[in-house]
């Protein structure tokens, strides 16, 4: 008894992929994954499963602040929809659900998962 566990860190789609002008985002949230991925290894034998999330852009006052603060927000928040093929930015929920997934006892034999909730942004 007492051992076992869930730890799901969230990262982002770009610690799997990069973009111009976001190299230090990009770095950061590369090394959660790699983070993920030593510490699933170092915590299996005391049963703790380690995954991260890698999201797509999500419907959240982080993105509407940064459309709002560049001179053509909608033609770029237009651009950022269609990068994802289902045409459309994530909605927190969506986000969240993957996690409680992780958390669950249905995701027992996941560890040093990257769980990559984008919509299909990635795909392309």
């Amino acid at each position: 008894g007492g051992r076992g566990g869930s730890v799901i860190n969230l990262s982002s789609i770009m610690g799997k992929i990069a973009t111009p002008g976001a190299a230090a985002y990009c770095a950061s949230k590369g090394a959660v994954l790699m983070l993920t991925k030593a510490a699933a290894l170092e915590w299996a034998p005391l049963g703790i499963r380690v995954n991260s999330v890698h999201p797509g852009y999500v419907e959240t006052p982080l993105v509407h602040n940064i459309l709002r603060e560049v001179e053509n927000g909608n033609e770029v928040r237009e651009t950022l929809v269609l990068q994802h093929a289902l045409g459309r930015l994530a909605e927190p929920a969506e986000i969240a659900n993957a996690i409680v997934f992780l958390a669950s006892d249905e995701a027992s034999f996941m560890t040093g998962s990257e769980m990559v909730v984008d919509g299909g942004y990635t795909a392309r």
